[in-house]
């Protein structure tokens, strides 16, 4: 999948969740990683599209959570996004050593609780330069791990959505790279040279995702179109078929 590709999936998830709206302003979490470096230049190509064929404008706001790792040098991604006019902050916090101080139970920084505080920072931070919107880069592999890791460990049949409105806080989180797999983003971001920043988090590549992942590649050797049919399944709710409790399967019909 090239880069047009990815957004014409950008585009189609718009138009399936209704993720973009006129007048938007929307920050958009970057990590320094591939995905979220990629979608914030795809929004801002997407802006134009939008413009033309879908009559709507909105504003985007790259915000980049300074967590406090170290040894991450975002110079190239700073100038990258001058050059192109995307508004881009740094935004320092002190969460890593909010994590040091509760470690899980095997005395690594919990995964969760980061994701727990790094959701209330964006969204704090959001707020700060007036978005209505947050986006994240979450990708079609990562709601099909997600799926696999909430059966495995969670006993539940469960993924993150394309879009959700958190009542609390007023804000809406949107996902619009939910329709492209990561080794178009990979691609992608070969095809434009964009600048990545790799992470330096202590617990990045030993985690049950990255158990999930190495699975799901497992599968997809031997069959390469279950990656798809996982996506499609995602949205195929007219075929989901599970078990109730106490129903009276006697007197229904075929």
């Amino acid at each position: 999948m090239s880069f047009k590709q990815i957004l014409g999936a950008m585009r189609q998830a718009d138009q399936d969740f209704r993720l973009i709206e006129d007048g938007d302003r929307i920050c958009v979490g970057v990590s320094g990683g591939k995905d979220s470096i990629l979608l914030l230049y795809a929004l801002y190509r997407y802006q134009l599209i939008a413009e033309k064929y879908d009559h709507k404008h909105f504003d985007i706001v790259g915000i980049h959570l300074d967590m406090g790792f170290g040894n991450m040098d975002f110079t190239e991604v700073k100038e990258f996004f001058s050059k192109y006019n995307i508004q881009y902050i740094d935004y320092p916090t002190k969460l890593y050593d909010i994590l040091k101080l509760h470690p899980d139970n095997s005395g690594r920084i919990s995964c969760a609780l980061c994701s727990k505080l790094k959701k209330g920072a964006i969204v704090k931070a959001a707020q700060e330069y007036n978005c209505n919107k947050t986006a994240f880069a979450h990708h079609a592999d990562d709601a099909i791990e997600t799926l696999f890791l909430n059966m495995i460990y969670g006993g539940k049949i469960n993924t993150f959505e394309p879009a959700m409105h958190l009542r609390d806080t007023g804000m809406d989180f949107i996902r619009p790279l939910i329709y492209s797999f990561e080794d178009s983003i990979v691609s992608s971001i070969k095809e434009l040279d964009l600048p990545v920043v790799k992470s330096t988090c202590p617990n990045d590549g030993y985690t049950k995702r990255q158990d999930v992942k190495e699975l799901l590649q497992s599968i997809y050797k031997v069959n390469p179109q279950a990656q798809h049919n996982f996506l499609v399944a995602l949205s195929n709710t007219e075929q989901t078929k599970l078990w109730v409790k106490g129903k009276d399967w006697q007197h229904e019909k075929d």
